[in-house]
């Protein structure tokens, strides 16, 4: 199931950031403004750290922290053009 960009609710997530440098992170959570806020303070990971600010591109829901995190690697595999595409497409519905 896919979720609106911004979480009402606490679940398990996937999602994308966008860097300022224009690279892309995927990460899961249960709390994605949580998430994003923390990112952005800096207190994220540390890949992220040193590319703030980061804005909130894609998110997708799951039942399970499983399914979540099997998704997270699923996208960090990914090349660059097909993680772009998984955006646009989110962003079509």
């Amino acid at each position: 199931m896919v979720s609106s960009l911004v979480s009402v609710s606490l679940g398990f997530y996937t999602y994308l950031l966008e860097c300022a440098d224009g690279t892309l992170y995927a990460g899961w959570t249960t709390n994605l403004d949580q998430r994003l806020e923390t990112h952005n303070a800096g207190r994220g990971a540390k890949y992220t750290r040193v590319r703030l600010p980061v804005s909130l591109k894609a998110s997708w829901s799951f039942d399970s922290k499983v399914e979540a995190m099997r998704m997270e690697y699923f996208i960090k595999k990914l090349p660059r053009k097909s993680k772009l595409e998984m955006i646009n497409e989110q962003m079509t519905k």
